[in-house]
């Protein structure tokens, strides 16, 4: 029997099932006939067949032997200086090993006859052990004690001999079987003492969650330098892009769209709805696109790279992630810590958010929380979250900023502010600022610089929006007195790809789709032509048409009047000169005030639709044909001629003497702050948005302790037996199928902030590495190590499990680290599958799974071959394998039956179970890997596969 299956080595002499001596003879005169050849003697005794064996050795080899039957051992431990042992068997047989010492080898005597005739019993085996002394032993024969008295004047062959037998511990003599002792008051003060914990976390997080979020006036010694310094550092740069095109899947979504932005203006991109704004403010920000871009794109005429592009834009999305628990100010304030210059101090910063807050009009909210639908409040408005998301990246005062929908969700009053806003960082900083904005009002248009205005992610208008309404005009589309020009714009786009027909006053359902603001914009116009909208004729007032068709010849006017091409004095010129020009109308040199005078037209007498039915080649081909983007094609080459003249470059991007040495357009930038201060910022969040949504730690902790009562009562004071053994099994598999479900919550670590992640880490707010880490540790410490530790100290005394220090200690590390490693597992799981539904499921199937191959539904030794390895992806057989043999190894179980008490070891009932007795250590190194290694995955996981792709 192993020392590792309780097994010790029991030298007190007395048999208890087989007993082993090993013994040196120590008669003078036997040792001086046999010389240098040194006699020796093994006595051996099986209790259980009452039956001895005494075998005499001559150096090392076998003489003679006796069997001694009918044994019984006796032994007096009374005496604590010495103990005496026993054992006298009725009858003894000996013979002789042919040709040895004593047995017809040349030169010694043969005894062969004596021991064949003479040697009949009785026979003993004594032995007196003195305390620290030796262990004196005689044989003792009738016959055999002759002869030694005859030839060596002995009384009996006396020895010193060494005894062992290898038992377990509980078949020692003096074994008492342990009762367990349960410490009444021990468990109520632990009880009571977790109790107090929960209380005091509860009361710690609503103290925290609703204390005042208020921050005192801030002090700068030099007033702010530093703030004014941040926003004049930066070298102006201006954005050009031409022939920019986007293929999705097959689909062109974009397609050669040419345009500038300049340092001190505003660039509005506008279209309808599916035009492509977004897709296109993305490639323009270099976002990670899922299909194919091509074009040029140059920053002050030259071509830069994504890292150096993406260090000095900003980009703000269209849909607001945040994280609810935050007030306005800490998040706001959390991108300046992040992104701000490492040398630039905290009160700096913190003014700078300040300056922020107020530009925005956000500075009385910025103590409130941002909230959301689904939390305790709803927070603050989603026209103000809109805000802070552009204030989070005001507060950077980036070269460029780009920006999707920033008066989303805005009404007009703060939709002007948040615009204005804008035009101050661009006019007074010289940024370059680039939207895409639906349907500003007309306030708002008056602040625009350039317009890009897209139709089915084609370029309709690239250029200066003061020249936007006369090249219109020139080319057919005059927006109507009373209309908002950007209303019309957009409208005008939409229709212009919609093939319209006409037939007998009817119009087709492609055309039936018109924009409301068109609708609208008709009925605030008293007339828009001649003839009065609301006069019939006497035909049609006496026609028997049906009502719906009336109103849709109406309705087929008004898009007519507003949307359809006309001709204008030159266009009419040109036609009575007989060139019949039809292309694209070229904007001549006119005053910017002229306007050429429309031919008004009868509604029934407007000229055709464009040829193919829609209006959309006419207004790309006019644009392409216009000065307007000939002057813009013209800005982007003089600016890449004057980039490359100022490098030193030729025409291919290289320098005139050979080298190929690139230079920053956008300058440096600056340094940023160093992993570890990321890591304390991203730490503070996380700890902020814990303690102020605790409902989930304090659910974990309230049911670690209520459970651990409960489970300590139903499985009270286990017993040493059989049913206490199988309450030791169920009571570990319960615990553990306990944790290893709780964890399932680690799935949502990553969802809820996915979103949130993706967009800060494409922004540059921090590295991975350092949100990865924050999370984790915020995760690992309060909700996967303390509850295992709570139910564990309550569980322990109430159970009556082993009541020493190693044990118990053995047993909580089993506990966290079995809970650490599924949390790592489920993790893994929760970034890997986007869907939460599909990450539950797999998270369930594959904590089942592992249960399966525990140890107690399915004995490790009747696994077939084939299948055996999977029982080594199973944490919950490393854990359940290290409780039960932490516990049970060292336990004698005692059954009754019959009467009869029968004890069997622990560690002989553990092997027949198919657990290794011997693995505990081994249990606790492969659960620390499973967890290190998912941890590990889990983050290559994030690395690889959370990364911004639109």
């Amino acid at each position: 029997m192993e020392t590792e299956e309780g097994g010790v080595c029991y030298q007190l002499g007395n048999v208890l099932k087989n007993n082993y001596q090993m013994c040196d003879v120590t008669n003078e005169k036997i040792r001086d006939l046999l010389g240098e050849q040194i006699p020796q003697v093994t006595f051996t005794c099986d209790a259980s067949e009452a039956r001895c064996d005494f075998q005499f050795w001559v150096d090392k080899r076998e003489s003679f032997y006796c069997t001694l039957d009918q044994c019984d051992s006796a032994y007096d431990f009374s005496d604590s200086s010495q103990n005496k042992t026993s054992y006298n068997c009725k009858t003894v047989e000996c013979s002789c090993i042919p040709d040895r010492m004593l047995c017809g080898e040349n030169g010694s005597v043969d005894i062969t006859d004596f021991l064949d005739e003479e040697i009949k019993g009785p026979g003993a085996f004594k032995c007196t052990q003195t305390k620290g002394g030796a262990n004196k032993c005689s044989f003792e024969e009738p016959a055999m004690n002759d002869l030694i008295n005859q030839m060596f004047g002995d009384s009996s062959i006396t020895l010193t001999c060494r005894s062992g037998e290898c038992v377990h511990f509980s078949e020692l003599p003096d074994y008492k079987p342990p009762v367990p002792k349960i410490n009444t008051p021990l468990i109520a003060g632990v009880i009571a003492g977790c109790a107090l914990f929960l209380v005091a976390v509860i009361v710690l997080t609503w103290y925290l969650s609703r204390r005042s979020f208020k921050y005192g006036p801030i002090h700068l010694d030099d007033s702010d330098d530093e703030g004014l310094k941040l926003m004049a550092d930066h070298k102006p740069a201006s954005l050009q892009f031409e022939e920019v095109s986007y293929n999705l899947n097959g689909k062109q979504i974009l397609n050669s769209i040419r345009g500038v932005a300049y340092p001190g203006e505003l660039t509005a991109i506008m279209g309808a709805s599916g035009a492509g704004k977004t897709t296109f403010l993305d490639i323009l920000a270099r976002k990670n696109k899922r299909g194919s871009v091509s074009g040029d794109f140059y920053v002050n005429g030259e071509k830069v790279t994504d890292a150096d592009f993406k260090a000095v834009v900003g980009f703000v999305d269209q849909e607001d992630t945040m994280l609810p628990t935050l007030t306005v100010h800490e998040t706001i304030l959390n991108s300046a810590l992040l992104r701000l210059p490492r040398d630039m101090t905290r009160a700096a910063k913190e003014q700078r958010v300040t300056e922020v807050e107020k530009q925005l009009g956000i500075y009385h909210i910025k103590d409130s929380l941002i909230g959301s639908e689904e939390g305790r409040g709803r927070g603050i408005s989603g026209g103000e979250k809109r805000r802070v998301g552009i204030a989070c990246e005001l507060v950077t005062s980036p070269s460029i900023l780009f920006l999707d929908e920033p008066t989303s969700g805005l009404d007009a009053y703060n939709a002007f502010n948040v615009v204005e806003c804008l035009v101050t960082l661009a006019k007074d900083f010289k940024r370059t600022v680039i939207f895409t904005i639906h349907q500003p009002r007309s306030n708002i248009v008056a602040l625009f610089d350039r317009l890009i205005l897209l139709a089915q992610g084609r370029s309709v208008y690239s250029g200066p929006f003061a020249q936007c309404q006369d090249y219109f005009d020139h080319i057919g589309y005059p927006c109507p007195p009373g209309f908002n020009i950007a209303d019309y714009l957009v409208d005008l786009t939409m229709h212009a790809g919609t093939a319209t027909t006409f037939d007998d006053g009817t119009i087709s359902a492609d055309a039936a789709s018109v924009g409301p603001s068109s609708v609208r914009g008709v009925k605030s116009i008293a007339s828009v032509s001649n003839v009065s909208i609301g006069e019939d004729s006497g035909a049609e007032a006496s026609s028997s048409r049906p009502k719906g068709k009336r109103r849709d010849s109406v309705k087929a006017r008004l898009e007519r009047e507003l949307f359809t091409r006309r001709q204008t004095n030159a266009e009419t010129a040109a036609s009575s000169d007989g060139e019949g020009e039809t292309g694209a109308y070229k904007l001549h040199k006119q005053p910017p005030s002229h306007v050429p005078p429309q031919i008004i037209e009868d509604p029934h007498d407007l000229p055709p639709a464009a040829s193919g039915g829609s209006n959309l080649d006419i207004l790309v081909n006019s644009f392409a044909e216009s000065d307007i983007c000939g002057t813009t094609h013209d800005e982007i080459q003089q600016a890449v001629a004057s980039a490359q003249t100022a490098n030193g470059r030729n025409s291919n991007g290289y320098s005139v003497n050979g080298s190929n040495i690139y230079t920053s357009v956008v300058g440096k930038g600056y340094a940023r702050i160093g992993y570890g201060r990321q890591f304390v910022i991203l730490s503070q969040r996380t700890w902020k948005n814990l303690y102020r949504n605790p409902l989930l730690m304090l659910t974990h902790y309230a049911i670690a302790i209520l459970l651990g009562v409960l489970s300590g009562y139903l499985f009270y004071g286990l017993t040493s037996d059989i049913p206490g053994f199988q309450n030791r099994l169920g009571l570990f598999f319960f615990v553990l199928a306990l944790f290893g479900f709780s964890t399932l919550t680690s799935l949502n670590v990553f969802s809820s902030e996915r979103l949130l992640f993706t967009r800060e880490r494409a922004n540059g707010y921090y590295s991975p590495v350092t949100y990865f880490a924050s999370k984790v540790l915020f995760d690992i410490v309060p909700l996967r190590i303390i509850p295992p530790i709570l139910m564990g100290i309550i569980i322990y005394p109430m159970t009556g499990l082993k009541a020493d220090a190693a044990h118990f200690f053995f047993f909580l590390l089993v506990l966290v680290l079995f809970n650490l490693a599924a949390a790592a597992i489920c993790l893994f799981i929760g970034i890997v599958c986007k869907d939460n539904s599909v990450a539950n499921l797999i998270g369930s199937l594959v904590m089942l799974f592992s249960l399966l191959f525990a140890g107690l539904l399915l004995n490790a030794q009747k696994i077939p071959d084939g299948a055996k390895w999977l029982q080594w992806l199973s944490i919950f057989h490393y854990a359940f394998e290290s409780l039960i043999v932490n516990e049970v190894s060292k336990l004698t179980l005692v059954d009754k039956k019959y009467g009869l008490d029968i004890t069997v070891p622990g560690a002989a009932i553990l092997s027949s179970f198919g657990f290794d007795n011997g693995a505990m250590w081994k249990d606790v190194i492969c659960l620390g890997a499973y967890g290190a290694g998912f941890v590990v995955l889990a983050y290559a996981a994030m690395h690889i596969l959370l990364v911004e792709r639109r």
